[in-house]
């Protein structure tokens, strides 16, 4: 049955229906849930994309891959959702820029030594209409810096430098002179370097007035905990509280 639905779904989408699935109109969008169907059910799409709770995930990718004309499977390969946040591949990107027929291939201007503070790179290609240069954003380590992009424990940044960098400009010239290629989101290296961890979200958590009193308590009178254990259990509380909490002991007189 699964081999016929999926034959059937070709066959509505053969040239000459002129039927292009999407969300226009009522034929559009049938045959775009049944392709977005079929596809959830391939093992061969990437997990974002399988089974029945991530159909609208396909539609999502399926419309996106006939707004840029790109072929489905490619887009399903090439977007990926990074806590929650859709990005598409830096490479994929880059190709579509050099498939796309209006430009040259990207290219990269260097400045600098790379691995060093003063290192910089911006990409850039020729405009065929017009053979205007088009130049992109320098990235520079500053840059890096004060956005926190190497910041992050397993930061790329640190290791493979090179290749950040040309991603970034990369990115940064699409946005710039071919934003409907990349349809206003970031690449998911991009994503991955803005989205707060975890653990940034969890530091500034505060114990309440009675949160700390009933810690004292516990510490001081009770002696059910040590402020060691209590300051292991909860790593993220504020400097200020684990700094007070670390000077109660149990008080064995006042118990």
């Amino acid at each position: 049955m699964e081999h016929e639905e999926v034959v059937q779904i070709n066959a509505d989408n053969n040239i000459g229906t002129g039927v292009a699935p999407g969300f226009g109109n009522k034929d559009a969008w049938e045959l775009a849930q049944r392709q977005a169907i079929a596809l959830s059910k391939s093992t061969l799409v990437p997990k974002d994309y399988q089974g029945a709770q991530n159909i609208g995930n396909c539609l999502i990718a399926l419309d996106m891959a006939y707004r840029i004309g790109a072929n489905p499977m490619l887009v399903m390969q090439n977007l990926y959702v990074v806590q929650g946040r859709p990005g598409w591949s830096s490479t994929f990107l880059i190709a579509s820029v050099n498939h796309c027929g209006r430009y040259t291939a990207l290219r990269y201007e260097e400045r600098g030594t790379e691995g060093d503070k003063t290192y910089a790179v911006r990409a850039w290609a020729t405009e065929k209409s017009s053979g205007e240069r088009l130049n992109g954003t320098w990235i520079t380590w500053a840059m890096v810096e004060q956005e926190g992009w190497s910041k992050k424990s397993g930061s790329k940044w640190l290791t493979m430098p090179g290749q950040m960098f040309k991603y970034r400009a990369a990115g940064f010239w699409v946005r710039t002179y071919a934003p409907e290629i990349s349809m206003g989101l970031l690449t998911a290296e991009e994503v991955q370097d803005i989205t707060p961890t975890k653990e940034a979200v969890q530091q500034s958590i505060r114990w309440t007035s009675k949160q700390m009193d009933e810690c004292r308590y516990q510490i001081e009178v009770m002696g059910q905990a040590s402020a060691d254990e209590v300051l292991e259990r909860n790593p993220m509380l504020v400097q200020d509280q684990r700094d007070i909490i670390a000077t109660w002991t149990f008080n064995a007189q006042g118990a």
